[in-house]
């Protein structure tokens, strides 16, 4: 019991409750006061079972045999513990979300790195209140007019009224 108390995980609770969106706070309260309670109990509880003195049974116990059949009982018993079978689905799921996550924050700083170059090439331009026509049509080649596909605008032909 030792072994299994010692390689128990301790939770960071300061780092989980960071993570922890506004609206789930009193779910995660729940969660940790829950956690807090048979985690005090578990380790309340001795690492043994108290022994059984099986001596002082059989003098007390007037059947003969009967004594030494519930000690073979007790003795041979063995209580399996648990085997944990979604450890591999858990530590792959784990290793699937650490790949997208670095595959998300390499996306991130590519972005980033975009949006830096737009930043400076705003920065770098002629403020608005000061350019003409020919300026926004450079800075911005997607506002310019088309000629040839728009000849009469902003008035419509004479033909159209």
């Amino acid at each position: 019991m030792s072994g299994r108390r010692a390689a128990m995980k301790a939770v960071d609770w300061l780092a989980f409750g960071e993570r922890v969106p506004p609206n789930q706070k009193t779910m995660f309260n729940a969660l940790k006061t829950r956690s807090d309670a048979l985690s005090s109990r578990l380790t309340s509880l001795p690492e043994k079972p108290p022994t059984i003195d099986w001596s002082y049974y059989r003098k007390v116990i007037m059947k003969p045999g009967m004594v030494d059949e519930f000690q073979k009982k007790y003795e041979a018993l063995k209580i399996p513990e648990p085997v944990d079978t979604q450890k591999d689905k858990i530590n792959a799921q784990e290793q699937e979300a650490d790949k997208s996550a670095q595959t998300y924050a390499q996306a991130s700083k590519e972005r980033i790195s975009k949006y830096e170059k737009e930043l400076a090439k705003f920065n770098s331009m002629v403020p608005f209140d000061q350019m003409t026509i020919e300026d926004l049509n450079d800075a911005f080649p997607e506002t310019k007019l088309d000629k040839e596909k728009y000849p009469f605008w902003p008035h419509k032909p004479i033909n159209e009224l």
